[in-house]
């Protein structure tokens, strides 16, 4: 589909900052009992954190991701890297206690392959494949450098890499394993949505060119029935680029062999924060299906919450508020468990009174009803002196439903006086 859309030059701080200015490691660790996930009486429990865990090794781990393996390890990952460690490996981190201590991965050396320093993603096969997403970006000149993944079939214990890209402007890779095993990976390069997939546990992978020839990669769910929805935004390239009027969800339904293009629920303004600086600031505009087939999507609007539902693959949308606060809420997230239930997160606020969000929406005769967690405290910042100020430390807040029937997020640390890492938190009901 032709565009005709004009491009303005960012960069990603900018955009990013908009509204806001194998050894052991130590950790400190609340372990709580987890109360049951089942309602008494007919009510609805609140959302309480149960398991909290302080992980500090010197890498703040930004944007972070969580996969559970089959074999129960869970994995964590995460980037932070000062411009002289570009080259090593990337971050990731493994539990096999449930999460109450944590092991940094070898992950392998550079020259073969493992390189990253910048966006992360996780996913995990039906044949127990793991995978490790990365991208490397040169914070000299502000552009994305490539996107690798790492397979391991051991659990995590050795690992093969292989490059899918090596262009300029590479950003925001994805992954995700369909139900009949294909792996589908999307990023963008400036030049439009990139995809590639693998049947074969990524011994080989084909390139299936671009899902449309502008706009970023904002967001990738993968459905049952061959579904698959990209969510495309203006913004790519790191925040290089400014695509005017190429706002989409794109929706395949037989497995990403084709693709038809959707109107999102609500176009968002996507705008210079500088220009704006009331805009709300954004980046990832997520997606996620359920077991039915229903799509779902979640947007900021203000101080809103907005959770859009479609039964038509996107073609039309029924939008419900699911939260109205009293300051600006953003960078959302979105996941949904095999059960149909789905966890959000966001963040609210600014400066002080930044703070971090979980949830978990229940559909109740159709309209979805949110019980959150206590807002979680970030001890993430940027700045020195009277300018520092609490930072996100990236643009969302991962999500993860475990086997336990719980719900897994990560909070990274960065720069605090404890130091560099991350919170390791689960919350059940």
């Amino acid at each position: 589909m032709a565009s005709s859309s004009r491009r303005t030059r960012w960069t990603r701080t900018t955009l990013r900052i908009g509204l806001l200015s194998s050894l052991l490691l130590p950790v400190a660790c609340s372990d709580r009992p987890e109360p049951p996930l089942a309602e008494a009486d007919g009510e609805r429990r609140p959302l309480e954190v149960t398991q909290e865990v302080a992980v500090l090794d010197g890498q703040a781990l930004r944007e972070p991701m969580i996969v559970e393996h089959p074999s129960g390890a869970l994995f964590v990952a995460g980037y932070s890297r000062a411009p002289e460690e570009a080259t090593d490996p990337p971050n990731l981190y493994r539990s096999d206690d449930d999460g109450r201590s944590w092991a940094r991965v070898d992950v392998g050396p550079p020259e073969d392959g493992a390189v990253g320093n910048s966006d992360v993603d996780l996913a995990v096969g039906p044949d127990s494949t793991l995978y490790f997403l990365t991208m490397g970006f040169d914070r000299a000149t502000g552009a994305g450098t490539h996107v690798a993944v790492g397979i391991s079939r051991d659990a995590g214990r050795s690992w093969q890499w292989r490059e899918l890209s090596r262009t300029r402007f590479d950003d925001r890779p994805w992954i995700a394993v369909a139900p009949t095993g294909r792996v589908h990976v999307i990023w963008n390069d400036g030049d439009g949505v990139r995809h590639v997939t693998t049947d074969d546990a990524g011994r080989s992978w084909e390139d299936r060119g671009r899902i449309h020839g502008a706009g970023g990669s904002s967001h990738l769910a993968v459905g049952p029935g061959g579904r698959v929805a990209v969510r495309i935004s203006p913004a790519s390239a790191s925040g290089n680029r400014l695509d005017e009027g190429v706002d989409w969800i794109a929706v395949s339904v037989d497995d990403g062999e084709s693709w038809t293009l959707r109107a999102p629920p609500s176009h968002a303004e996507w705008s210079d924060p500088w220009a704006t600086p009331a805009a709300v600031p954004r980046w990832v505009e997520p997606l996620a299906w359920g077991s039915d087939g229903t799509l779902y999507a979640l947007t900021s609007r203000g101080t809103a919450l907005e959770l859009s539902r479609s039964t038509d693959l996107g073609q039309s949308w029924r939008t419900s508020p699911i939260l109205q606060g009293s300051e600006p809420v953003y960078h959302p997230l979105l996941a949904a468990a095999a059960d149909d239930r789905l966890a959000v997160s966001w963040f609210s606020g600014r400066d002080e009174q930044l703070r971090a969000h979980v949830g978990i929406v229940d559909l109740e005769d159709g309209h979805p009803f949110l019980t959150e967690s206590q807002p979680l405290p970030v001890d993430a910042w940027q700045g020195q002196g009277d300018a520092r100020t609490r930072d996100p430390a990236g643009e969302y807040l991962p999500l993860a439903f475990l086997a336990d029937g719980s719900l897994a997020t990560v909070l990274p640390i960065q720069a605090s006086e404890r130091g560099d890492g991350f919170t390791w938190l689960r919350l059940s009901r």
